[in-house]
């Protein structure tokens, strides 16, 4: 939507038969991904870049509300996270993921993979 101040890309697919609709929206200080299989927002995750004086970069993914057990949800976090930064945002990423399978890793490779594809950073 020209002239509002957050961009938004809408995109909708298959995963293993389970239909996963993905809004990517872009703010001054953060992006922000929201991936459902399930018409809601699931767990939502925060990742971000530490600033800090070493060589090699630091992440730190947090889980803001949701399910705390799920490796995978963090992982697919890291990657995000861990692209914007070295695509030369500073920006953190809050993600949302609303999956039917949350340990499939077919299914977090895909939502990955489609955010990094049509990315607005």
């Amino acid at each position: 939507m020209e002239g509002f101040p957050v961009s938004v890309k809408k995109l909708s697919f298959d995963i293993k038969g389970n239909k996963t609709s993905v809004v990517i929206s872009t703010y001054d200080d953060c992006f922000l991904v929201i991936a459902t299989q399930i018409g809601g927002m699931g767990t939502i995750l925060h990742a971000r870049k530490e600033e800090g004086v070493s060589i090699h970069p630091t992440y730190n993914v947090s889980v803001v509300f949701g399910k705390r057990d799920e490796p995978m949800l963090m992982a697919s976090a890291r990657q995000l996270i861990e692209h914007i930064s070295s695509s030369g945002s500073s920006k953190s990423l809050v993600l949302s993921l609303g999956l039917k399978e949350h340990s499939a890793v077919e299914t977090v490779r895909g939502i990955v993979s489609a955010v990094i594809e049509n990315r607005v950073w």
